[in-house]
């Protein structure tokens, strides 16, 4: 009898050793490619002004000091449709920004292209995942969602032909379709789709925020 249950046994566990773990499911990164190594700034050039603005620190870009925006300058530049994803932290009272469609340049805040806004606490209300003075998101959307100083979240971006949908955590915070017809920004900025890189914004010295994982998937 005993033989005969260690053989149940022995077959039982021959059977469910196959069906143990679940079969692996497709990566939902399938497509997409980092742009930050996490040691380097290998494929960004940063503005010529306060370039000691960005340091690369345990994987993260940090952006402590003086205006300066770093801009993506690898294989995948330039880009129209896409879906980017990055995880951002603030620190209290920070302000930063993700500009998308944008091009290099030297100084100045970027004249073209968007930006989607990183800021949970600053005194500007416009909040993080605005799509910078187009459709802002208020400190109350971001209470409701969780989203807090000094907590990694993670934004997305995915631009499709004329909408463009601004994503955090995995809630939709923006949903816009740029008119065929619309005007320039002002006379200043040329916010505009078209096509262009990625920008990440050191905004001013009392602001430190943090970004890691930034990755691309061209559509």
């Amino acid at each position: 009898m005993r033989s005969f249950v260690c053989s149940v046994a022995v077959a039982v566990v021959c059977l469910a050793g196959p069906h143990a773990a679940p079969a692996e499911s497709p990566s939902s990164e399938d497509g997409f490619v980092k742009i930050f190594d996490g040691e380097s700034l290998e494929g960004w050039k940063l503005a010529e002004e306060n370039t000691d603005a960005w340091q690369v620190e345990e994987g993260k870009l940090v952006c402590r000091g003086e205006r300066c925006h770093a801009f993506y300058v690898g294989p995948l530049a330039p880009m129209k449709d896409f879906h980017f994803k990055a995880e951002v932290m603030t620190t209290p009272g920070s302000n930063a920004g993700i500009y998308f469609h944008t091009k290099y340049q030297p100084s100045g805040w970027p004249k073209h292209g968007y930006e989607c806004q990183v800021n949970v606490s600053h005194k500007d209300p416009k909040k993080t995942s605005s799509l910078y003075a187009v459709e802002n998101v208020s400190a109350d959307d971001l209470a409701a969602n969780g989203i807090q100083d000094n907590q990694w979240y993670t934004q997305e971006i995915i631009v499709t032909g004329r909408r463009i949908q601004l994503i955090v955590n995995g809630k939709t915070m923006v949903d816009y379709t740029e008119p065929e017809d619309k005007q320039a920004f002002d006379k200043n900025f040329e916010r505009r789709l078209g096509e262009g890189t990625i920008a990440l914004q050191a905004h001013d010295p009392k602001s430190v925020c943090y970004f890691r994982n930034l990755r691309v998937k061209p559509l």
